[in-house]
């Protein structure tokens, strides 16, 4: 039976401006298996956070295909990406991207305002996707009541609560201190093992790289053979 979950065939991205133009990925082929934790690693403006933002649907490839869970994710219409990222797609941010005036559990549970559970069923989905992370006692905190690794460990919630098939990280812990990051990484790393996450991390850190399974390198927006 075939686990793929992401393929891209030959996927370019050009971003232009006036009469410029800058091709940020070219001719990028990637297979992602379900359950792979898979790390992007290369110096900056080499395309990591392009590509994922291509394969999450935040961006979209000026050629080349993109199927995720066999759909054709390239060639949807504005609506019909944003209902599929609704159910496939967590994002977390560098930033961690709380809304300030908002509680840890309001913060994580946004997304689930957009289906259609009860307020009991969107409370009991918070409460095991903080449990999760560890703060099922600071649900009613606010972020400027909590430190940065607590912070990206609300994120991380918000970015589960709705159980999506892929969850993407753009340098997760590029903000923490080395101990923070360890916990984050290690939280990463018990979703990908014990829950069987596709997850898929751009980072720069090589420390962070070893909680991946695989690990792929771009370079000048080419991604290079396994093992390089």
């Amino acid at each position: 039976m075939d686990n793929t979950v992401i393929e891209t065939k030959s996927l370019c991205k050009v971003f232009r401006r006036d009469s410029f133009q800058v091709t940020a990925l070219e001719d990028v082929n990637l297979t992602v298996s379900q359950g792979e934790f898979l790390c992007l690693m290369g110096p900056s403006g080499s395309g990591k956070t392009t590509l994922l933002n291509i394969i999450a649907g935040i961006d979209r490839p000026t050629q080349g295909q993109l199927r995720v869970l066999g759909e054709d994710v390239a060639s949807m219409g504005e609506d019909r990406l944003a209902a599929w990222r609704n159910v496939h797609v967590g994002f977390v941010f560098q930033t961690f991207n709380l809304i300030p005036v908002l509680t840890a559990f309001e913060n994580v549970e946004l997304p689930l305002l957009l289906t259609k559970l009860s307020s009991q069923a969107r409370r009991e989905h918070v409460i095991a996707a903080l449990k999760l992370v560890g703060l099922e006692e600071r649900i009613q905190h606010y972020p400027r009541q909590l430190s940065g690794g607590q912070e990206q460990r609300v994120a991380i919630a918000r970015a589960i609560v709705t159980d999506p098939t892929l969850l993407m990280a753009d340098e997760p812990t590029g903000d923490l201190d080395a101990h923070s990051a360890e916990e984050i990484l290690d939280i990463l790393s018990r979703l990908n093992r014990d829950f069987s996450k596709t997850i898929i991390m751009v980072t720069h850190d090589p420390r962070a790289a070893r909680h991946a399974t695989v690990t792929r390198h771009l370079e000048k927006g080419q991604l290079l053979p396994l093992g390089e």
